[in-house]
């Protein structure tokens, strides 16, 4: 069994082919070609954890699953990452555990990956401006990644922390955006071709009413039971496209609009596989406002997973360990 570092997954995968193995895996579940997925989450003080889990059939079928603890006031309290956790990663026909890997890093490239396929399908070819609201680790990622599928020109950058901020204006300079820090929320969604927003929000700030005809929103904070983002009835009203519609229900933004009376589960428009497989449309008009509920599914999980082992392997990363010595 590899053992696989923060550094080494960083050094085995790359934003692209994450983007890539993330968009086969979705095509994957639309086919009927995938296990699970799999989600439980375990609240704690201050935190919670969960476990993800979910498995890819191909020419070699592989499962994985995640271990992630998540607790937000750990840089300030103990000068920790707020997420942290490990991936195991499996031969899904006899069992054998190929790899362990730190889940931070994956979480955080996965989820981004997420973004840029959704964003190919459901942005507006012609976008130019972006607002990112949440500019830690994962606006970092969420940025690169919507400036990889779409040729932006520029972003707005909302969050409390000037630190974080600052960094990221820096990385918008070096992908050739010119960034701009707006403290309002509203004002910086107003007029935004894509907007996304990867906070631990529990209440909503993205409102219906500054959210302009043709818009793309990818709402990433809502992962877990009562954070919420995005106004529901934006939400009902909205092109809605769910990363996997069972966990959405429970944990993503579709969980507020639901629990509202404003839309049915029927009434989603598609789950994202299905778009990319074409089961599905998935932008239609110009003057369209659709969203992506990326509530972070193991689907990712195990792509980007594969994805390092075998990289990995290639490159001579990692330490193997033997569990049945």
């Amino acid at each position: 069994m590899l053992v696989l570092s923060r550094s080494d997954v960083y050094a085995a995968l790359t934003l692209p082919d994450c983007i890539a193995a993330v968009e086969g895996a979705f095509r994957f579940h639309a086919e009927g070609k995938t296990l699970g997925p799999g989600v439980l989450g375990i609240r704690a003080t201050d935190g919670g954890f969960h476990i993800k889990a979910a498995g890819l059939v191909g020419e070699r079928s592989y499962f994985a699953a995640k271990t992630n603890a998540n607790f937000p006031k750990n840089p300030e309290r103990f000068g920790m990452p707020t997420i942290q956790g490990t991936v195991v990663l499996a031969d899904a026909v006899n069992g054998t555990p190929l790899a362990v890997m730190d889940s931070a890093s994956i979480t955080a490239i996965r989820t981004g990956a997420a973004t840029g396929v959704a964003a190919k399908y459901l942005a507006r070819k012609d976008a130019r401006i972006a607002t990112v609201v949440g500019c830690g680790v994962q606006g970092e990622t969420q940025l690169a990644a919507i400036a990889s599928v779409l040729s932006l020109e520029r972003v707005r950058l909302v969050d409390a922390d000037a630190g974080r901020v600052k960094a990221l204006l820096e990385r918008a300079a070096a992908l050739g955006l010119r960034g701009e820090v707006v403290s309002d929320v509203r004002a910086a969604v107003r007029g935004s071709d894509v907007i996304v927003t990867c906070t631990p929000s529990r209440r909503a700030f993205v409102m219906g009413d500054d959210v302009a005809p043709g818009a793309f929103i990818a709402a990433v904070g809502a992962d877990s039971q009562g954070k919420q983002e995005i106004e529901p009835a934006l939400v009902a009203s909205a092109t809605l496209v769910v990363d996997v519609i069972d966990q959405c229900a429970e944990i993503g933004e579709l969980q507020h609009a639901l629990a509202a009376g404003l839309l049915t589960r029927e009434q989603v428009h598609a789950q994202l596989g299905d778009v990319i497989a074409g089961l599905r449309p998935g932008r239609t008009r110009a003057d369209e406002i659709t969203m992506f509920d990326s509530s972070g599914t193991a689907l990712q999980d195990v792509a980007a997973a594969i994805a390092v082992y075998e990289r990995a392997r290639v490159l001579g990363r990692g330490t193997d360990v033997k569990l049945d010595n």
